[in-house]
């Protein structure tokens, strides 16, 4: 299972990688292994403005269909189009081409209650 360091987690297994003020958000590799295969991404908050751990859209897979939370508050600039017809990109490329949401976040300091990839990785090796 991969865990990349250079990325902020949150304990509902979304990942952030934050530049210059935008955050790029998607799934964990734990988190779409956990699913199992993604057969359907719905996002439909783009241009809205979500709180920290507000629900910006769902991930369904075979198995079932979860919620997906804002890991920081902040308005949602762009959806990744290619999951519309290929939403199984999650579960080949959580940290690449399976993002999600960008989001131009509204509070920077939000990013410092995340979780490091060393405590993300105690979190799910329970």
């Amino acid at each position: 299972m991969s865990i990349p360091a250079e990325l902020k987690y949150t304990k509902d297994h979304e990942w952030i990688k934050i530049e210059n003020g935008v955050a790029t958000i998607g799934v964990t590799d734990f988190a779409q292994q956990e699913l199992g295969d993604i057969v359907f991404v719905e996002i439909e908050t783009v241009g809205e403005t979500l709180n920290k751990e507000d629900v910006f859209g769902t991930v369904e897979a075979v198995k079932t269909v979860s919620d997906l939370f804002m890991p920081v508050s902040g308005e949602v600039m762009e959806l990744n189009e290619e999951l519309e017809g290929n939403p199984e990109i999650v579960n080949s490329e959580p940290y690449g081409g399976g993002w999600m949401i960008k989001v131009k976040m509204s509070d920077d300091s939000e990013a410092d209650s995340l979780l490091s990839a060393d405590q993300y990785s105690e979190l799910v090796s329970v």
